[in-house]
């Protein structure tokens, strides 16, 4: 498994017989240069995406004509990036998991946040924010979305016991990097943690110090834009 951080919320993971765009943020993402832009999408074949934000649909829609690649999703959000032209992928909800080819399979979990876009000139609400559990066989990975400390990620940790965690903690947004060393250490027992939402902008934290300060033991990486975490 490749985690490929594409800047801010954004992935690119490569596993399996799978190339997985998590919220794929484009246009305005200061971290990601235009001359990135293809290799960041090339070859994709799903995308995923957690709740509603600028900052996680503003591309999806032409990064999905452009690949070809099937959007999944909150319900409301998938049919709403549908019916905007993305190619149709699966419109599930909470606690339910879909298949990605032949290996990989995901499934939605609770996140604490807010889901809206921009209609129109009207802000409409999207359906419920959301974290996600990506399996592949090898490893299970959490990917918390945009969120704060919740205690559902008591069960998130118990029933599916995934060993690597992308994890919010840029803080303001979502947690800091304090709260997501407490909250993977309360309730999850990872072997990696990848911090993101965090160095975009001057409002947010720009280092994991402390996370990897809090959390002894853990291999906790922090990314580096369009550089593979190899799992």
């Amino acid at each position: 498994m490749n985690i490929i951080w594409l800047g801010h919320g954004s992935f690119r993971i490569e596993t399996k017989d799978q190339i997985i765009l998590i919220d794929p943020w484009l246009t305005g993402n200061p971290m990601l240069s235009e001359d990135q832009h293809d290799a960041a999408i090339t070859g994709s074949t799903h995308i995923l995406v957690t709740h509603a934000h600028f900052d996680h649909i503003t591309d999806v829609v032409a990064i999905s004509q452009k690949t070809g690649a099937p959007v999944s999703g909150m319900y409301e959000l998938a049919q709403f990036l549908h019916a905007s032209g993305a190619v149709e992928g699966q419109a599930f909800n909470m606690g339910g998991t879909i298949a990605l080819g032949d290996h990989v399979q995901v499934s939605m979990v609770p996140a604490s946040h807010s889901s809206s876009a921009d209609v129109d000139g009207t802000r409409r609400y999207m359906g419920t924010e959301s974290g996600l559990i990506l399996r592949d066989g090898a490893h299970t990975v959490y990917i918390s979305g945009d969120t704060g400390i919740m205690a559902d990620m008591g069960w998130i940790g118990d029933f599916y016991k995934p060993d690597v965690g992308i994890l919010s903690a840029g803080g303001h947004f979502t947690m800091g990097m304090a709260e997501a060393a407490y909250a993977a250490k309360k309730y999850f027992d990872f072997k990696t943690v990848i911090p993101c939402h965090y160095r975009t902008f001057p409002l947010l934290e720009q280092s994991a110090g402390v996370l990897a300060e809090g959390l002894p033991g853990v291999d906790v990486i922090e990314p580096q834009v369009m550089q593979a975490i190899t799992l």
